[in-house]
C-alpha cells in the first residue's frame, strides 16, 4: 500500500509541481506573496515526482534506496527540524532571507520526520520478511 501511495504522490508531483509549491507555501510560509520561487524549482519537483513514480512501480533497488534515504532524512528532520528551514529557504526561494516561516513549522517538520522514519522502518521490515 505504501508503494501505491508513493506512486500516486509521484504522479501528482510530476503533473502539478506548481500546486505542490502553493500547498507548501500555504502551510510553511507566512508571507508567500512576498517571495519568489526559483524558476527551476518546478522542474526539480517534477523530477522528484518521476523518481518517486519509477521507484514505486519497480519495487527494487531504487525503491529500497529511496526508502532508506527517506528514513535518514526523516531522522534528521526529527532531531534537527530547524535545519529544514536553512536548507529549504535557499533551495526554494531566490531571496531566502525574506522568507518568514510559520511558527508551527518546526513541530510540523518533526512530525513529518517521525512519519518518514516510521515508513522507512515498516518498509525495511517488509523487505526483510520477503
Amino acid at each position: 500500500m505504501l508503494r501505491q501511495f508513493l506512486g500516486a504522490l509521484g504522479i501528482l508531483t510530476t503533473l502539478a509541481p506548481d500546486r505542490i509549491v502553493e500547498v507548501f507555501e500555504a502551510i510553511a510560509v507566512k508571507n508567500p506573496d512576498e517571495n519568489t520561487v526559483h524558476s527551476w524549482f518546478g522542474l526539480l519537483i517534477r523530477v522528484e515526482g518521476i523518481v518517486l513514480t519509477l521507484a514505486a512501480l519497480r519495487n527494487g533497488r531504487l525503491y529500497a534506496w529511496l526508502m532508506n534515504i527517506t528514513g535518514i532524512f526523516g531522522a534528521v528532520l526529527f532531531f534537527i527540524p530547524r535545519l529544514y528551514e536553512r536548507i529549504a529557504g535557499p533551495l526554494v526561494y531566490e531571496n531566502p532571507e525574506s522568507v518568514e516561516w510559520n511558527e508551527h513549522l518546526t513541530d510540523g517538520v518533526r512530525v513529518i520526520g517521525a512519519v518518514y522514519v516510521l515508513l522507512a522502518l515498516l518498509d525495511r521490515r517488509r523487505r526483510n520478511r520477503a
